[in-house]
C-alpha cells in the first residue's frame, strides 16, 4: 500500500511539473484582477530617405490603422496605449476615437511596470508598439519567452493576452494576408 501511494504521489508531482508554467499576476493586496490586452505593431511607416527617426505612416499604413479599428470594432476598449512616436500614435488613434478614449503614452523601456499593471487592472486595453517591444511586452506579462521579435516586413500580428484568476495566457492571430490595395 505504501508503495502504491508513493508511486501515485510521484506521478502527481511529475504531472504538475510538466504543466505549462504561467506567471501569476496579483495586485498589491494579493487579489487577482482579470484583464485583457490586445497588442499590435504600428502600421506601415514611411521609409523614404530623410524621414528621420520618427516617420509618419504611409497611405497603406493609414489603411491598416483603419483596418485595425474595424477588425477590433466588437471590442470595447477601456484604454488605448502607444509609444510616443508618430507611427504608433497614428496606428492607435482610429481605435481610440472609435472607443472614445484618449491615446495614452507608455514607456517601452518599462514593459508591464507596476503602475501600468495597476492602471490597466480589470480593463480591456489596446497596446500599440514596435517589432521588438510588442512581443517583449507580451513575454513580460507571460513571464516566459514565448514570442520572438516581429520581422520588419510584418504588420498584421495581433497578440491577445488574457489574465484570468492570476494566470496569463496569450494567443497570436495572423492578419498578414489582408489586402490593403
Amino acid at each position: 500500500m505504501l508503495r502504491c501511494c508513493t508511486v501515485l504521489i510521484l506521478l502527481v508531482i511529475g504531472f504538475n511539473a510538466c504543466k505549462e508554467q504561467k506567471k501569476e499576476i496579483a495586485d498589491n493586496n494579493g487579489v487577482y484582477t482579470d484583464a485583457t490586452y490586445y497588442f499590435i505593431r504600428h502600421a506601415d511607416k514611411d521609409r523614404s530617405p530623410g524621414v528621420g527617426d520618427d516617420p509618419e505612416l504611409t497611405e497603406k499604413g493609414e489603411a491598416r490603422a483603419a483596418f485595425w479599428a474595424k477588425t477590433l470594432s466588437d471590442v470595447d476598449f477601456d484604454a488605448v496605449y502607444s509609444t510616443d512616436y508618430n507611427r504608433t500614435r497614428s496606428t492607435a488613434l482610429p481605435t481610440a476615437k472609435q472607443n472614445d478614449v484618449p491615446v495614452s503614452i507608455y514607456d517601452p523601456q518599462q514593459l508591464f511596470s507596476a503602475s501600468f499593471e495597476q492602471e490597466t487592472a480589470g480593463k480591456t486595453v489596446l497596446v500599440v508598439g514596435h517589432s521588438n517591444t510588442t512581443p517583449a511586452f507580451v513575454n513580460t506579462i507571460l513571464g516566459e519567452e514565448k514570442f520572438e521579435e516581429i520581422n520588419d516586413s510584418v504588420f498584421g500580428n495581433l497578440y491577445i493576452v488574457r489574465i484570468k484568476n492570476g494566470h496569463a495566457t496569450a494567443e497570436l492571430k495572423d492578419y498578414n494576408d489582408w489586402s490593403f490595395n
